[in-house]
């Protein structure tokens, strides 16, 4: 099958029939076809995806005018599984299952239902090789004027690569350095250059008007591929400029400006005619069944936007500044995400009137082509309401879409790290979830068990995930007392206190435990989300202050396991710590054998002990303690459990209760603050705002049956007032419990509605006030 016509699709829908309308063989499935949203359709030699669609006289997506050219969202659609393939671009091959994207402009296409299994196996997906090169020069594009730029390199005695769509090459971004990433046949291409030269030459204008994401409209180089490819072009008229290569002859020239596109009543979806209006004002209906429109270029330039700078050039027609478009009026202005001229008009009225403002209020040039459609109508837009033109912003790889796997590709650094523990967690049933830049144990199957093992009995948690810090030297006194805002010269050696991180303005970074080992040691230790942080910080402000201190973070070569339960204190007399330090105390010795920090402290609520270790012996203490305990019900618990049970004890979780500008007065901790102090990180701002009124609070509150979901807003009086943070249905106290933000100032109300059910708002901790079970 050589020929073929535009438009003649026997679907009302273009095309967009179900699997109940798909032939089967005896009815003449073309062999060798791909097949779209369950239609097969031939392959001509030679054929792209979207010529092969609209040889069938289809269209590849769901409507608007089609460029071909890989400029414009109107071909883009699923192909073997990868979303957002250019159509027009991809060499149509038997067998290919294509999916069209949402025919609701702005819609996303649905995210693929995968059984993942085990979470923290590899994916099946084949490695994508990565081909690296180091050149004078890149041209991007390979047209009359990128080769003229790279055969005056080669003339000079430089290298030059050039990199051109027609070789299957498909650039994804151009970054500072210079360089290139790339897609190539067979993988990735990562090019660094002294040089890159932009050659990507000019773009269609599409049009913005009434109609203009109906079916059967093309630019005018569209229509002279597609006759080159001899496909028929039926009963089309041609709008503005005509095509000029081999469709110039094809269709009726409409004088006059283009005023609208309108449907055809017996193929809706589809451009039935044209209506184009004289200098005089008169209207023309010209009807059709394909709309060929020549409305000028503007400057393929979404590259030239990513680095401009040193070393990034755009020449000839990516460099030229093209005459803005008529300013549009009505009709879809971004095919990408559905942006109107109205919705330009409301941005406009609610104070978006910069380009920058504009895009994100209204969504235009935000989509997968970045602007490469709709920029031009944008910037002829505000034009016309400042009188000034725009400069185009800064664009963003990357410029093609790109997959997870791409985007990966030769990178061997695991971004979620994994404990010693991990293979033990696997073992012992665990379902894994990635937690603060780590995999971690979410359960082990059963929630309830865990928690109720750390409530009567002993368990083990993996806490190696936390940060871990020493700090000695002459001024570690002085520089932890600078960065902390407790007391930290009191502390003896032997003991520890708990402690805020705070930031200059006085809101809540971390927290975590400082351990003091000697006059001029200490260790630290921070949350697992604030580790990767907590040696830059210490260290700036060491050498902000000029201080004289060592700092070494143990984080990566310390595991660390926190034995805890009413019990805990028998199990690790069973390893040998005897006897067990009283809370906040720690010492170093040895349990089961293995050396230990041993540090008493609770987050859980019962006795707590951490016991930090090398790491290359955790799994050694792990299977240990699991042996000696296996008569006393030992079992791990996981995070869910770990959450529930600092729950009840009204401790707050970094990160999951705190927001960027939560301070210890709204989170109930001025306790942990010492104002008395003549200087401490955030002790200024602190004091500034101790006279104002605060109107937010974190709170703790009870109510029958089950918890809400987390982030469930808070209403009192009809309005929202605040939401929770977290929640537990605790098997112990029968009720469901939560913690959460009030932020409409005193009389804080004592019941709420949360999830349609009245709370009472409860003083926390809800399990054990007085601390007797920690300390026991």
């Amino acid at each position: 099958m050589s020929g073929g016509s535009i438009g003649n699709a026997a679907s009302s829908a273009g095309g967009l029939a179900g699997p109940a309308a798909l032939p089967g063989p005896a009815a003449g499935v073309p062999a060798g076809s791909l097949v779209v949203d369950g239609v097969p359709y031939a392959i001509s030699p030679g054929d792209t995806i979207a010529q092969a669609v609209v040889r069938a006289g289809d269209v590849p997506g769901s409507g608007g005018p089609l460029c071909l050219a890989g400029d414009c969202p109107n071909c883009l659609c699923e192909v073997d599984g990868e979303a957002y393939v250019r159509t027009c671009l991809a060499p149509a091959r038997p067998g290919m299952h294509v999916r069209r994207h949402p025919a609701t402009v702005g819609e996303n296409p649905p995210l693929p239902v995968v059984d993942l299994g085990d979470p923290v196996a590899a994916p099946p997906e084949p490695e994508i090789p990565v081909r690296r090169a180091w050149v004078d020069l890149v041209v991007v594009g390979g047209g009359a004027e990128g080769r003229a730029a790279a055969d005056a390199a080669r003339a000079e005695g430089r290298e030059a690569m050039v990199l051109d769509g027609a070789d299957g090459i498909e650039i994804m971004g151009v970054y500072p350095g210079p360089g290139v990433v790339a897609r190539e046949p067979g993988g990735m291409l990562h090019v660094m250059a002294d040089e890159v030269v932009i050659a990507t030459g000019a773009a269609e204008i599409h049009p913005v008007c009434p109609g203009n994401r109906l079916r059967g409209i093309l630019t005018a180089g569209a229509a002279d591929q597609l006759a080159a490819a001899g496909i028929e072009l039926p009963d089309a008229v041609v709008v503005g400029e005509p095509p000029a290569g081999a469709a110039s002859g094809a269709g009726r020239r409409v004088p006059g400006t283009l005023v609208r596109f309108e449907e055809d009543e017996a193929r809706p979806g589809w451009v039935g005619a044209v209506v184009t209006v004289d200098e005089a004002g008169a209207e023309t209906r010209t009807p059709c069944r394909t709309a060929v429109v020549g409305l000028g270029r503007a400057s393929r330039d979404v590259l030239a936007r990513m680095a401009a700078g040193p070393g990034v050039v755009a020449v000839g027609a990516a460099a030229e500044a093209f005459p803005m478009p008529p300013v549009p009026v009505d009709g879809v202005v971004c095919p990408c995400m559905g942006t109107t001229v109205g919705d330009l008009e409301g941005a406009w009225e609610r104070g978006f009137t910069e380009l920058d403002l504009m895009k994100r209020s209204s969504r235009a040039t935000l989509g997968p082509c970045q602007g490469g459609v709709c920029l031009p109508h944008v910037r002829s837009w505000i034009a016309s309401k400042t009188g000034v033109v725009p400069d185009p912003f800064t664009a963003r790889p990357a410029a093609r879409q790109i997959t997870i796997a791409e985007a990966a590709a030769d990178v061997t650094v695991d971004a979620f790290r994994r404990t010693a523990l991990h293979e033990e967690h696997l073992a012992a049933g665990a379902r894994m979830d990635r937690f603060g830049g780590w995999w971690r144990p979410w359960h082990y199957g059963d929630l309830h068990g865990e928690y109720w093992a750390v409530r009567s009995a002993v368990s083990l948690g993996d806490v190696s995930t936390l940060g871990k810090m020493i700090v000695t030297g002459p001024d570690v006194v002085e520089l932890l007392e600078r960065i902390y805002p407790c007391n930290v010269a009191d502390i003896r050696p032997g003991r520890s206190r708990y402690a805020l991180v705070l930031n200059e303005r006085g809101h809540l970074m971390d927290d975590g435990m400082i351990l003091r080992d000697a006059a001029d040691r200490f260790t630290l230790t921070f949350t697992s989300g604030g580790a990767a942080s907590a040696e830059m910080w210490v260290r700036d402000w060491a050498e902000a202050w000029g201080l004289d201190v060592r700092i070494m973070d143990r984080t990566a070569s310390l595991g660390a396991i926190n034995v805890t339960g009413p019990l805990a204190a028998e199990l690790l007399a069973r390893a040998g710590l005897r006897p067990t330090p009283r809370m906040m105390e720690h010492v170093r010795t040895e349990v089961a054998g293995v050396p230990c920090h041993v540090m008493r402290l609770s987050f859980t609520g019962e006795a707590s002990f951490e016991l930090h270790h090398p790491v290359d012996r955790s799994v050694e203490l792990w299977r240990a303690l699991m042996a000696l305990g296996r008569d006393l019900g030992i079992r791990p618990h996981g995070l869910q459990a770990l959450m529930a049970l600092r729950l009840e004890k009204g401790h707050v979780m970094i990160g999951l209760d705190t927001d960027m500008d939560s301070t210890p007065r709204r989170l109930g901790m001025d306790w942990a603050v010492r104002m008395e102090k003549p200087y401490f990180i955030g002790r200024a701002s602190l004091a500034r705002t101790a006279g104002i009124p605060d109107q937010r609070r974190w709170f703790g509150f009870a109510m029958d049956g089950e918890v809400p979901p987390d982030g469930t807003p808070i209403f009192h009086d009809g309005e929202i007032v605040g939401n929770i943070t977290g929640g537990w249905t605790s098997p112990l106290f029968g009720k469901a419990l939560m913690l959460g933000w009030l932020r409409r100032g005193e009389p804080w109300p004592t019941e709420v509605q949360i999830g349609g059910r009245t709370a009472t708002r409860t003083p926390t901790p809800f399990y054990d006030p007085e601390g007797h079970r920690a300390r026991a």
